[in-house]
């Protein structure tokens, strides 16, 4: 129910809120320009809406394949940074309990929505870690399907569209079996000294990545259209 307010009161902010008109000044000193204070409590009075990565980030035209997606946390971090969606900022959530490091750079796709009311989570294997608040073109190749305290909580997993190492891998399946062991192991050890139990079940396919983020997207839309109406 929080999620959904959080939700709610981006909604009121940016599509139904009017925008003010800002204060006039008048001009003491009959100068062409109204002086500093005057100019700067002109512009606080001016409501203005910050780009919000999550509402405001189209997905992009090749979607559900080629996708946009912004990057939260960093290959090698050990910060859980995530999307503060009442902002659109990204703030630090806690430092990992465990002795682990997420193993690429994880995010999370614009303008989707999941039963849980967050963006779908998405990590991208690439060469580079990326910083946090960064977007970039994004290929699902598969899904994680996790269960994350009783709830259900799929991962995407992608490559960068722009990473000549990776961009020609098309299924989850041409990826080495190391690889997608490492990705597992990470989800299922990086919550286990907070007492949080995490189940990661089988890989699924590029195909079934199409689906879910297709679903994502229709619930993202569906909501749209439900406050619009409101």
């Amino acid at each position: 129910m929080k999620k959904r307010n959080v939700l709610n009161q981006w909604f009121v902010l940016t599509v139904m809120a009017p925008v003010e008109t800002p204060a006039k000044f008048s001009d003491s000193q009959n100068s062409s320009h109204p002086p500093l204070n005057e100019r700067i409590l002109s512009s606080l009075t001016r409501r203005s809406i910050a780009a919000h990565p999550w509402h405001d980030l189209e997905i992009g035209p090749g979607a559900p394949t080629v996708f946009n997606c912004v990057v939260e946390i960093g290959k090698g971090s050990k910060v859980k940074y995530e999307l503060d969606k009442k902002t659109g900022l990204i703030k630090v959530d806690r430092i990992l309990y465990s002795s682990v490091v997420y193993p690429h750079n994880y995010g999370f796709i614009p303008r989707t929505l999941c039963e849980d009311a967050d963006p779908l989570d998405v990590l991208i294997i690439m060469q580079e870690p990326v910083l946090p608040g960064c977007f970039l073109r994004a290929k699902a190749i598969g899904v994680m399907p996790m269960i994350d305290q009783g709830e259900k909580d799929d991962k995407i997993i992608a490559v960068c569209a722009d990473d000549p190492e990776y961009r020609h891998y098309n299924d989850i399946k041409e990826l080495p079996p190391h690889r997608l062991a490492e990705i597992r192991r990470f989800f299922e050890d990086y919550k286990k000294n907070e007492k949080k139990e995490v189940a990661v079940n089988d890989f699924l396919p590029a195909s079934t990545a199409y689906e879910v983020i297709k679903h994502s997207m229709d619930l993202y839309a569906d909501y749209i259209v439900e406050g619009l109406r409101r």
